[in-house]
Formats: structure tokens, C-alpha cells, sequence
């Protein structure tokens, strides 16, 4: 008791506080998301997200190498289709030679060590801009997973590590894992977007993929019939643990920073990997308010990131890596 214990004998100099600092950053905590489209030499800024940039495939190249050279060892791949070549059916989706197949193989043959996740869903696709198949203003479940577990085929072949269905579909992480397993791709791992909820968090990411729902009559308007409730808690816990039972490697927490609740409920309960996606509209907040000197960009961002890791993730997918890890060095 005081005054023989005084807590602040640990936090007295900078080198004690680091000596004893219970949660560290490190490069290979990060997830790397990419924003990929056609075209040659694009690096074009994403408006509602400052300092960050669609890329073509041979900037893309470029930036992995960049980022391996950083110490940073895994991407997350996305990619913006051309409105001609959406559909209903999420038909672009499924061909070997398309944007995200060749985004795989370009990731690979730049950097073969690279660890490469991708996005399997159909939204960027899709002509409505949901994450399935749109019949008489309802999305189709099953339907819908019999094409995500053809996109994964798609991936896997392609050279993806793993693939990362994020549209929140009943029983599409069995139905991947077994069209994975019957093909062959016994290696080729899920991490699966378990607990992601309807955020009003996602809105510059779906401007930097043109992949918002579109305001058609007898189309819905947003997700929340597939996308979960942000009000739940225990609903997480039973679609993670569920995910899990179906095959799933890696669970993933969508959004970050106000779901720290759920991502320690679900730590506790899981003996996977936990990953975060700290999302769009966490990273366009803090860029707003730094460049209206609000915030200091720099600190406010460290406190986001070890607050995400403190809570219990494994990895963490944020818009702020490269920043992150040029401040750790």
C-alpha cells in the first residue's frame, strides 16, 4: 500500500514506460487494404479519403515492393469494376482474367512472399451495389453463396492466400471451404468477415469503389438485412463461433474503433486469429480533424491502433499502416 507501492515509479522516465508497456506495435500486425483499377501509371487519390490512392496494376506493383521493403508482409485486395461490366449475377466476378485475378498474380510475381487476401464479395461487382443477387427487392442468400464460393475458386487459383468473404451471407464460409477443398485448395485459407456490422463508418470506402447501393425503386437501400444490427452483442459471438464451425481461419470484427466491446467478447470466446478492420470513415475523421489542427494526426492515430490491439486483435487492417510504420522507425 501507499507509500511503499506508488504506481508512477513505472511511468517516471520514457525508457521505463517502454520497459514495462504491456501492448506493442509492429509491422506484421498490419493488414495492407489496396484499391485496384484498370488503366496504366493511375494513382489517383481517393477524395473522401486524403493520402490514399486507387492504384493501376502497375502502380500496384510498385507499392508492394514498397511496403515489403517497409516490413509490412500482407495486402488486402479490392478492386473497382467498370460499370459495363456489373450485373446482377456478379458475372465479372468469375473471370480468371479479370481485374482482381490480376491483381493476385501481379501482387505475386512483385513480391512472391507477399501474403495476399482477398475480397470476396459481390458488391463491387453488382449493378445495385449490394453483396448479393437482387430478386423483387430481396437479396437471395443461397444463391448468392454458390457465387462467392466460384469467386474464392477464382482467387485461390489466381495465387490468393487466403480470401476474405465479407458479405455477411448465411453459410457461405462452408460452402467456400468445401468448394476450396474439392478443387484442391487444401492451403488456401478464409478469413472471414464474421461480425460485420451495418456502419454508417463505410461511406468513403464505398466512394473509392463506386459500390454504394444504388436508390432504385424495389432495391434496398442499405445492408441492414445481411449486415448486422450495431445495437447486438451476443449475435456476434454466435455468427463468429458459427463461421469457426464452418471452416473459417481468421475472424474479422467490422467496424473498429466502436466495436472494441465486441472484439474482446469475441477474443474471449475463440481460440483463431482475430483481425479488426479500423474502416474508412475512422481514417477520414482523424485526416479531417488533423487538417483543421483538431487533433494531432500522429498521436491520435498510435492511440487508435494500440487501442485496437490492447482490445485483442491479432491483425489489424487499417487505412493508416504505411503512416504507422514510417512513425514506429
Amino acid at each position: 500500500m501507499y507509500p511503499l507501492i506508488r504506481n508512477r515509479r513505472l511511468r517516471n522516465s520514457t525508457a521505463i514506460r517502454h520497459l514495462v508497456r504491456e501492448t506493442i506495435l509492429t509491422p506484421s500486425d498490419f493488414l495492407v487494404p489496396l484499391f485496384v483499377v484498370e488503366g496504366k501509371g493511375v494513382k489517383e487519390e481517393i477524395a473522401s479519403m486524403p493520402n490514399y490512392y486507387r492504384l493501376s496494376l502497375d502502380t500496384l506493383e510498385k507499392e508492394v515492393k514498397e511496403l515489403w521493403n517497409m516490413g509490412l508482409c500482407a495486402v488486402l485486395l479490392f478492386v473497382k469494376v467498370p460499370d459495363n461490366l456489373k450485373d446482377n449475377a456478379g458475372s465479372e466476378a468469375l473471370n480468371d482474367h479479370g481485374l482482381m485475378q490480376l491483381a493476385i498474380k501481379t501482387v505475386k510475381n512483385a513480391c512472391p512472399d507477399m501474403l495476399v487476401m482477398t475480397d470476396v464479395a459481390m458488391d463491387p461487382y453488382s449493378s445495385y451495389g449490394h453483396d448479393g443477387i437482387v430478386v423483387d427487392g430481396q437479396i437471395l442468400n443461397d444463391e448468392t453463396v454458390e457465387v462467392l464460393a466460384e469467386m474464392s475458386i477464382s482467387h485461390a487459383k489466381a495465387g490468393a492466400d487466403f480470401v476474405a468473404p465479407s458479405d455477411m451471407m448465411d453459410g457461405r464460409i462452408l460452402s467456400i471451404r468445401e468448394a476450396l477443398e474439392d478443387e484442391g485448395y487444401t492451403n488456401t485459407g478464409i478469413m472471414s468477415y464474421s461480425a460485420k456490422y451495418a456502419s454508417a463508418f463505410y461511406g468513403p470506402f464505398r466512394d473509392a469503389l463506386d459500390s454504394a447501393p444504388v436508390d432504385m425503386k424495389n432495391i434496398p437501400k442499405d445492408k441492414k438485412t445481411y449486415q448486422m444490427d450495431s445495437a447486438n452483442r451476443f449475435e456476434a459471438i454466435r455468427e463468429t463461433q458459427q463461421d469457426i464451425d464452418e471452416g473459417a481461419d481468421i475472424v474479422m470484427i467490422k467496424p473498429g474503433l466502436c466495436y472494441l466491446d465486441i472484439v474482446r467478447e469475441i477474443k474471449n470466446e475463440v481460440d483463431v486469429p482475430v483481425a479488426v478492420y479500423q474502416v474508412s470513415g475512422e481514417y477520414a475523421m482523424l485526416k479531417a480533424a488533423a487538417e483543421r489542427g483538431w487533433l494531432d494526426h500522429d498521436a491520435v492515430m498510435m492511440e487508435q491502433l494500440i487501442s485496437i490491439k490492447r482490445a485483442g486483435a491479432n491483425i489489424i487492417a487499417s487505412y493508416f499502416a504505411k503512416d504507422a510504420v514510417k512513425l514506429m522507425s
